[in-house]
């Protein structure tokens, strides 16, 4: 996609349904088959080299998600203002910000990464981790902090992939990384046996041929966007930071809330009761990947209609999403309540007796979560596409640690482990009351903006307005 006018005729004129699909899917296919190089991690972990370092594993991973925040919230922000930029038809000023966001990206990962590796140590010994787990749990983080400046930049490539409208490029991508650190997993830990380490370094690798692949396209200078320099009014800059935030804060209140609830499992059942949260979060990963990948591809045509001031549009397209969130977390929960044992034994030795027990019933109890928690991603989503960050930081902030905390504290003093399973369940019901009500208040600040005519011609004439019932 390498100009307006094709822009305009995906993201502007195309019916809501038809383009709900044309982007959606190919990113819920990639998004899905993205996490099986994470759970791909936790089976040969789990399976091959024991309890002990997939709770090493669950244990560093919130401190890998928190390193990766700054960078996350560059991408998201600049990805939301880019599409507006497009469909203003300011593309000059939308590769300004795509040029600004990249390198600044660069330059956070490779402090975060010399960072990360030498104080690993003191990191790990600070969340309780002892003996082999700790040892473990080290060389697994530093393997990540290498390969950091990679990692970083090829998430938020696929974010300005999306952007320029190369989704299937952007999706066989994914599965490439994804089927080929599967093998590199098989080959390291069940034929080498060469530790957790080798698992990190498989999953890096791939990330890193990912990233040369996926700067290929705008290298080649045919893209919507592409590289320049110039500088970046500092109100712009402060967008882009400000519409981020939802996702930076997201990502640390979510690790700060993983690291306690790894903490609260260890005093109360131990190591293995972290491994079980563990399973029960590889699964997770799954569910919640396809679900921000559904409303992240979403984003750039919700971004760019309300550029276009088509409000009409908007509103269709976030109902098919909102819709979509449901039915799939419903289908979900009947997996997980009912066949969620056939998993979790991919990720347990034969002799885990008591870890399959624990996982188990975890997975049947977080299961209910899905009921609710689907309401957030969605929603989120929806609120920084418009550039409401208020709303989507609110959100986030309140999903992933404000009412997890507060239930946290409470549920395990009535019911014990299964207070902690639980805890999901009670803190995603707030958060769906909290949802709607954000939702019903920017529909209504909406429909009080004056509405622009925006007419966009397809190759068979037809107004953006008629593509929007």
């Amino acid at each position: 996609m390498s100009s307006p006018q094709e822009h305009d005729q995906l993201f502007g004129t195309l019916s809501p349904t038809p383009l709900f699909f044309r982007l959606a899917v190919p990113s819920m296919i990639s998004m899905a088959v993205t996490s099986l190089y994470t759970i791909a991690d936790g089976v040969f972990v789990g399976h091959f080299i024991g309890a002990g370092a997939l709770a090493a594993v669950n244990l560093v991973m919130p401190l890998i998600m928190m390193s990766f925040a700054l960078a996350d919230m560059l991408a998201v922000g600049s990805a939301v203002q880019i599409a507006i930029r497009l469909g203003e038809r300011r593309e000059a000023e939308a590769s300004k910000i795509f040029s600004f966001a990249c390198g600044m990206i660069l330059f956070i990962s490779l402090i975060i990464g010399a960072a990360a590796f030498g104080l690993a140590d003191g990191l790990v010994a600070r969340l309780g981790a002892q003996g082999p787990v700790a040892a473990m749990a080290v060389e697994y983080i530093q393997v990540y902090a290498v390969f950091s400046p990679f990692i970083m930049i090829f998430f938020a490539l696929d974010n300005y992939l999306r952007i320029c409208g190369r989704i299937r490029y952007s999706m066989v991508l994914n599965i490439v990384i994804s089927v080929a650190n599967i093998a590199l997993d098989a080959l390291f830990i069940a034929v080498f046996g060469w530790g957790i380490g080798s698992a990190a370094l498989a999953s890096c690798l791939c990330l890193a041929c990912g990233t040369i692949l996926g700067l290929w396209p705008f290298l080649r200078g045919k893209m919507a966007l592409h590289f320049v320099k110039g500088r970046l009014p500092l109100r712009t800059i402060g967008n882009i930071i400000t519409n981020g935030s939802s996702e930076f804060f997201a990502n640390i209140s979510g690790s700060v809330c993983m690291v306690l609830f790894n903490t609260a499992l260890m005093n109360l059942s131990g190591y293995l009761a972290v491994a079980a949260f563990s399973i029960v979060m590889y699964v997770d990963s799954i569910v919640k990947s396809v679900l921000f990948g559904m409303s992240d591809a979403l984003q750039p045509a919700i971004s760019y209609n309300y550029g276009a001031a088509d409000k009409k549009r908007v509103f269709a397209l976030e109902r098919r999403v909102q819709a979509a969130g449901f039915l799939l977390s419903l289908a979900t929960l009947l997996f997980m309540f009912f066949q969620g044992d056939t998993l979790i034994a991919l990720f347990s030795q034969e002799e885990s007796a008591e870890l399959l027990s624990l996982s188990t019933r975890a997975m049947q109890l977080f299961a209910l979560s899905y009921l609710v928690s689907w309401c957030a991603v969605v929603s989120s989503s929806f609120f920084t596409a418009l550039n409401r960050p208020f709303c989507s930081l609110v959100l986030s902030v309140c999903h992933t640690l404000v009412f997890p905390v507060l239930f946290l504290a409470i549920l395990p003093n009535i019911w014990g482990l299964d207070g902690i399973w639980l805890t999901s369940l009670f803190a995603g019901s707030c958060t769906a009351v909290l949802a709607a009500g954000l939702i019903i208040w920017v529909v209504y600040q909406l429909k009080r903006e004056p509405a622009a005519p925006h007419v966009s011609v397809t190759k068979k004439g037809v107004s953006a307005d008629a593509a929007a019932s």
